[in-house]
């Protein structure tokens, strides 16, 4: 009986094995549930997740149901650079839209509010409007990169996103008073270098009773009708719940009619962080806000400062304010951090105060502007500072 010779079994080439290997993982991740399918397709930009349609037919509409659209780079510049074809790509992923957007980023470059040389506003309040009465849009970011009177001027539809809980607005502006509806969801705002009037900028936060993150970022060259006035009570009236703080302080004039520090009628009590932007210890008013703002909040866990040129300001010595601040306990504080450090007197006698007056302070992080010959001298004084925590002083 003849023995049967058994054959080797085909190896296949690499090429084909690399195929082979592809094809298993497509169709490991094809079997994963769509909202795991749609988190991985939200880590992708608009642009890579339309080309995921390519992979198969059962691929080609899963990017369409992904609830996030974001028309940006991830270092700020929009994804298509031509005017024409980024409103066209725009039009055309809305209408191939099969589920409901939570999310919107929107990046221009070169927006111009007439449509002479850039992205028009009516085609942006047109994609607004729509978002407004077909999606309920949680999430939204509208950023420019413009100047001057080509900043975009929101359309009342905005507040119309009755769903929204995070609202980012960059360079744009209210040209006039508009009636919101109460956006009773949203817990984060961010206004970055937008043109607005004190008096709606109050409104707003006060129909948003909900707000925990609060960042005002702008020149006061931004502020409509400069002849308003209010308080730091007024503000904070309109912040029952805030968490997180961001202000700049060119803008603290505005809530600071006067500099005598006055206490609010009541404490901050959910204030955990809060970040002063453009400070400086010249500035009798952003001293003022600053003094207030710490007396105010109990419950401050983390301070941190961008100290401004102080040759920009005139020298504003008064110790009221450190007086204020004389009879202050921060318990709960945790972290104090400043940036451009100079080591003027002020600037120290604040660090010294901080470091008197936390028992719970773990760490202080000091990035100077000092310098060389002048930095042993600095570090001897804040080794040598009475302190109340075994704090770790950090200074680069």
């Amino acid at each position: 009986m003849k023995s049967k010779r058994l054959s080797k079994p085909k190896r296949l080439s690499k090429a084909k094995r690399v195929a082979k290997a592809k094809r298993l993982s497509l169709d490991i991740i094809t079997t994963l549930p769509q909202p795991i399918i749609e988190t991985i397709l939200c880590l992708l930009s608009i642009k890579e997740a339309a080309r995921t349609s390519i992979l198969s037919r059962e691929w080609r509409y899963k990017w369409t149901k992904i609830p996030k659209l974001d028309f940006s780079h991830p270092y700020g510049c929009q994804i298509i650079p031509e005017t024409s074809k980024l409103i066209h790509a725009i039009h055309q992923v809305m209408s191939l839209r099969q589920g409901p957007i939570h999310e919107v980023t929107l990046f221009i470059n070169d927006f111009d509010r007439f449509g002479k040389t850039g992205f028009p506003s009516c085609e942006l309040d047109q994609i607004i409007r729509h978002l407004s009465k077909n999606h309920p849009v949680k999430k939204l970011r509208l950023d420019f990169d413009a100047t001057g009177n080509d900043c975009y001027n929101l359309p009342i539809s905005v507040f119309s996103l009755h769903h929204l809980t995070d609202l980012y607005l960059g360079c744009c502006g209210f040209d006039h008073q508009p009636v919101f509806n109460e956006i009773r969801g949203l817990t984060s705002l961010c206004l970055d270098l937008i043109r607005i009037s004190i008096k709606t900028l109050l409104h707003l936060l006060s129909t948003s009773p909900s707000l925990k993150r609060f960042s005002l970022l702008m020149f006061k060259d931004h502020v409509v009708g400069r002849d308003e006035k209010s308080t730091m009570t007024e503000l904070f009236e309109c912040l029952p719940v805030i968490e997180h703080l961001t202000i700049w302080s060119e803008i603290s004039p505005w809530f600071v009619p006067d500099l005598v520090p006055r206490d609010l009628p009541t404490s901050l009590i959910h204030l955990k962080y809060f970040r002063f932007e453009q400070m400086s210890f010249h500035d009798g008013y952003a001293l003022t806000f600053l003094a207030v703002l710490i007396k105010s909040s109990p419950n401050l866990e983390k301070i941190e400062l961008e100290i401004d040129d102080p040759d920009l300001y005139e020298k504003y010595h008064s110790d009221v304010w450190l007086e204020h601040l004389s009879n202050v306990w921060l318990e709960h504080l945790i972290e104090l951090k400043i940036r451009d450090f100079s080591n003027l007197e002020p600037e120290l006698e604040f660090v010294k105060l901080i470091l008197a007056k936390s028992p719970k302070l773990k760490k202080v992080s000091i990035k100077c502007v000092v310098k060389k010959d002048q930095e042993p001298g600095m570090l001897k004084t804040l080794l040598r500072t009475p302190r109340v925590s075994a704090v770790e002083i950090d200074v680069v």
